[in-house]
């Protein structure tokens, strides 16, 4: 296991919040119900303008984002930086010193949130596996685009929603989850379902059947840069970028993906509440049997939640009940975000700097290659009350995100009379994932 890996609950407390615990708790729901009031008073039509909104970048700029060099530059990176960490993996020291776990939990699976939020869908330029299938196709002579067979409608999201509860998991679930057998088993198992349905349905695959490339364009979405549906590259605003995940062209599986998405930052703090741990060590059962069904619940559960709540919006909304989940499935990107701030930001400043000390000695010989072996992690950015703070603040902002961008869904889907009252299970929702959020994240 990584060495400092309860940093993934954050190390702040209830004693570093700047206002006693349940004030907090009650002062975030309070905010909720205010901004609910604020938004059915003043916000009575659709504002959002999701594809079409956007200020398209100058011409220099746009140039060279869309520019051949750049595309390579980043493709050539990911090739290299998955070719150093497979060093390391296979023939580096199998000790706490390796790099190749804090490539994968840290750098990888929770600094792709950050890059995306800020630049865009990065996995999709950076991703070895799309050069490996393009290599591939270049020497049989084939075109990537194409597979063997069509991309079937029905299989949308689904790939990506299994591939990312897989993957959560190893990381909270498996107790030898940075083992270098144990990671080499399960990316070689990744690399091979990924270029094996990429060779039969061609590279379209990898847009959402790929849970990396899945969680980089949903997060994505709340990044200023983006594309209209015309393709321009613009300046927006991130509620705008999310409001493009249009609910009416909603493919299968998308539901399931922002659901294990939340589910699975939610179970992270579950993992951590002292009574689950208590459960875990005392029960009779295998500790990753436990874990595996704690894993499975909460994501059924949040499921459940946000299914039922959306669904009787529809109701109260006299919209179609059936179809509301996907049109509410953009609303919970910004608290899956808040959730994922919350829990790995600690994490993410305090093992990403070890883990870029340690990638300057890839095999474990004392070599300093990048001249980054010295590196000292800086504890300045995870002082106790600088975490809290921050916890705070992403889960209560991720959640006001949410009712907005829900707000404006519904005004738009809604007879006017009806979208106040159809958006009472939304606040319901947002209320309620906002206190568990910040229960589970203080339990200790």
């Amino acid at each position: 296991m990584l060495t400092a890996a309860p940093l993934a609950h954050g190390i702040g407390g209830r004693q570093d919040l700047p206002l006693p615990f349940g004030w907090v708790v009650l002062g975030s729901a309070f905010a909720m119900v205010i901004s609910f009031g604020a938004l059915g008073l003043l916000w009575r039509e659709p504002v959002l303008r999701g594809g079409r909104a956007g200020r398209p970048l100058p011409e220099r700029p746009a140039r060279v984002i869309d520019s051949a060099w750049l595309r390579r530059s980043a493709a050539g990176f990911g090739l290299l930086a998955a070719s150093w960490t497979a060093l390391a993996l296979f023939f580096g020291a199998d000790n706490a010193l390796n790099p190749a776990p804090h490539v994968v939990y840290v750098l990888i699976w929770v600094g792709l949130v950050p890059a995306s939020v800020l630049l865009g869908p990065v996995w999709r330029r950076l991703n070895p596996l799309r050069r490996i299938h393009a290599g591939i196709n270049r020497l049989a002579r084939l075109d990537p685009a194409d597979g063997a067979f069509p991309l079937p409608a029905w299989l949308g999201w689904w790939p990506a929603a299994a591939g990312m509860l897989a993957f959560s998991w190893l990381e909270l679930v498996d107790p030898d989850s940075a083992g270098l057998v144990t990671l080499r088993v399960a990316l070689g198992l990744f690399a091979a379902v990924q270029l094996l349905g990429a060779l039969a349905y061609g590279a379209r695959w990898f847009d959402r059947a790929d849970p990396l490339e899945a969680w980089s364009t949903l997060f994505g979405r709340l990044s200023p840069l983006g594309r209209r549906d015309d393709g321009v590259l613009v300046l927006r605003s991130p509620l705008d970028g999310l409001d493009g995940l249009d609910g009416r062209a909603a493919a299968p599986g998308l539901v399931a993906t922002v659901v294990v998405m939340l589910g699975s930052t939610t179970y992270d703090g579950v993992s951590a509440w002292p009574r689950w741990v208590d459960l875990e060590q005392s029960s009779s059962v295998p500790r990753v049997l436990v874990g595996t069904l704690g894993l499975l619940g909460t994501v059924l559960l949040v499921g459940a939640l946000f299914c039922t709540c959306t669904w009787l919006a529809g109701r109260l909304g006299g919209g179609r009940s059936r179809q509301m989940p996907g049109q509410f499935a953009h609303s919970v990107v910004p608290v899956a975000f808040g959730y994922v701030v919350a829990h790995y930001y600690s994490f993410l400043v305090y093992e990403g700097q070890r883990g870029i000390a340690q990638l300057s000695d890839p095999l474990g010989i004392g070599a300093d290659w990048l001249g980054t072996r010295d590196l000292v992690p800086d504890p300045t950015l995870i002082a106790p009350g600088v975490v809290a703070n921050v916890q705070v603040l992403a889960i209560v902002a991720g959640h006001l995100c949410g009712v907005i961008l829900a707000h404006d869904r519904a005004v738009r889907l809604f007879p006017r009379a009806a979208a106040l009252a159809g958006q009472l299970p939304l606040l319901v929702l947002m209320v309620t994932l906002t206190c568990i959020g910040l229960l589970l994240l203080f339990a200790g």
